[in-house]
């Protein structure tokens, strides 16, 4: 799977040349560096590491400095590797939107979704909740209901849906197609939407 590194901008919308309307993802995609080469010989594999995203040297610890370093970089925010890369670089080149993606192309998109703090089970599962709520009921209409058995198994079943932490999950959205590439701006159009909140990075990957 080979893709780049970028961070998700925002929603817009445009038309195709037969007038359909399409919702898109913008992702702003600049060239993502190769940060680390693995070969048959060295590592029984062939891979490019891409790094993206400027950050303050101070946040980089000194092994992160020093790997960086390495390809004549400075400290990056964000690495991932990518295997098939059809492309033979070098530590230290980067690799741009066109070299890896064109118009009409199938991506899968990878982000963290939005954190949503901790939540009920309405909203984190879907529950109705307790319907008729004039027999008895009192402040009940939001609750989970029975979580349990009294003689068997006595406990509490693992992976019951029950209330919890909700989103900050990693999420892979599968077959986006793009719609348009504006290759000076490194910017990429995916028809629809992907995880993650407005400025949050996201890794695109070819399918």
């Amino acid at each position: 799977m080979n893709g780049l590194i970028g961070t998700k901008i925002g929603m817009t919308s445009i038309f195709t040349a037969s007038g359909e309307y399409i919702a898109c993802t913008v992702v702003e995609a600049s060239p993502n560096v190769v940060t680390q080469v693995k070969t048959e010989d060295s590592d029984g594999y062939s891979s490019l590491q891409l790094s993206y995203g400027a950050v303050k040297e101070k946040s980089a610890n000194g092994a992160r400095k020093g790997h960086f370093a390495n390809a004549n970089s400075p400290a990056l925010r964000k690495s991932a590797e990518f295997k098939n890369i059809p492309l033979n670089k070098n530590l230290g080149e980067s690799i741009s939107i066109s070299e890896i993606f064109k118009e009409g192309d199938t991506v899968h998109a990878v982000g963290v979704t939005k954190g949503k703090g901790f939540q009920g089970v309405v909203k984190r599962h879907g529950f109705s909740g307790v319907q008729n709520a004039t027999h008895g009921q009192h402040n009940r209409q939001r609750a989970p209901g029975s979580i349990g058995a009294s003689s068997y198994p006595s406990k509490v079943v693992k992976g019951l849906r029950m209330a919890g932490q909700t989103g900050c999950a990693n999420v892979k959205v599968r077959n986006l197609k793009i719609a348009k590439i504006l290759e000076d701006k490194n910017l990429l159009l995916i028809k629809g939407a992907i995880p993650g909140h407005k400025g949050s990075l996201v890794i695109i990957e070819k399918k």
